[in-house]
């Protein structure tokens, strides 16, 4: 081979990818694409047993702008058995490449760009379905996805109050000291039920195998999101939640993918017919958006490679 023509893509640190997705802009390009609403497979799941005795998971995320545009798939590699070796288990590239050519432009940090765009994801679905002049702000986990979701609420809503539960209360204190020091108003609640009643807007971003929301502690007009169930052994929120409220989805792959709607659609309380919408119908004026202050809205989202290819392509947008 010519040496020639040998080149190399550029890879961007998480701290370079992070920066170039600001919030407010990951919003607007988020609902740009999705009103497009590009190519987007279901994602790749292979198993591959580990010595150990766990299975570790390969899992891929295409999608593809049908005008020829810009191609991406992002990457992720999840060793549970890496805990005992001191090790992250989960480790995620993002590769895009070039729609009409395949030449590939950029690798960047797939970890940066799950995170920000699964908060901007949720972001988007809220300035839909929250009411406009919501204003307290729970988050039900206070890890990495959780503690980035305030600030991209605080893009399309009025925010003056977030209110931080974690199972685990040193993570809320971590991250309530963290908030107050960046400016905002922030509380640790220990009563969930509490705190659940009194807020505008319930984010939910655990880990929890057992729903931690029950639809009798929603008050009228509060807004209900899910950002963290993504298997089907994992639940955030009780049936009565999708059997009462007005359910929206990112995407159909939810429904496949979250315990949260797959168990009451098991049970029986719940149908997928009773979807109001995804977000791309939403994105599209195909699906009405809230209609009233008192109605309850639940979005349920899981994750796209559509999302994925939009924070990928304006982080490279603005760092090539």
């Amino acid at each position: 081979m010519n040496t020639n023509e040998i080149t190399t893509i550029p890879v961007y640190s998480p701290e370079a990818t992070a920066a170039a997705l600001p919030f407010g802009a990951l919003i607007e390009g988020l609902r740009e694409a999705f009103a497009q609403n590009p190519k987007v497979p279901l994602r790749h799941h292979h198993h591959i047993p580990q010595d150990d005795g766990t299975d570790a998971i390969l899992l891929l995320m295409p999608a593809w702008q049908t005008n020829g545009g810009v191609l991406g798939v992002k990457i992720v590699t999840i060793y549970p058995g890496n805990a005992s070796k001191k090790l992250p288990g989960l480790h995620s590239t993002y590769l895009l490449c070039d729609g009409a050519t395949g030449r590939h432009l950029a690798l960047l940090d797939g970890n940066q760009i799950t995170v920000r765009r699964t908060v901007g994801v949720a972001a988007l679905g809220a300035s839909f379905l929250a009411r406009k002049n919501a204003s307290k702000l729970l988050i039900a986990g206070a890890g990495r996805v959780g503690s980035m979701t305030p600030h991209a609420f605080k893009e399309i809503r009025p925010i003056d109050e977030v209110r931080v539960w974690d199972i685990n209360k040193t993570n809320s204190e971590r991250l309530a000291a963290r908030l107050n020091d960046e400016g905002m108003k922030a509380v640790v609640v220990d009563d969930l039920e509490a705190a659940v009643r009194t807020s505008d807007i319930v984010s939910c971003a655990t880990l929890s195998t057992e729903p931690l929301i029950r639809f009798e502690w929603l008050s009228p007009g509060t807004h209900l999101d899910l950002i963290g169930s993504f298997t089907p052994a994992m639940r955030e929120a009780d049936n009565a939640c999708f059997s009462n409220g007005s359910v929206y989805i990112d995407s159909p792959d939810a429904l496949e993918e979250s315990g949260d709607l797959i168990d009451p659609i098991k049970a029986g309380v719940f149908s997928p017919s009773a979807i109001l919408g995804t977000l791309a119908e939403l994105c599209q004026g195909k699906a009405e958006a809230r209609r009233s202050d008192e109605q309850i809205t639940v979005f349920k989202a899981v994750g796209t490679g559509l999302s994925d290819l939009a924070a990928g392509t304006l982080a490279y947008s603005t760092l090539k």
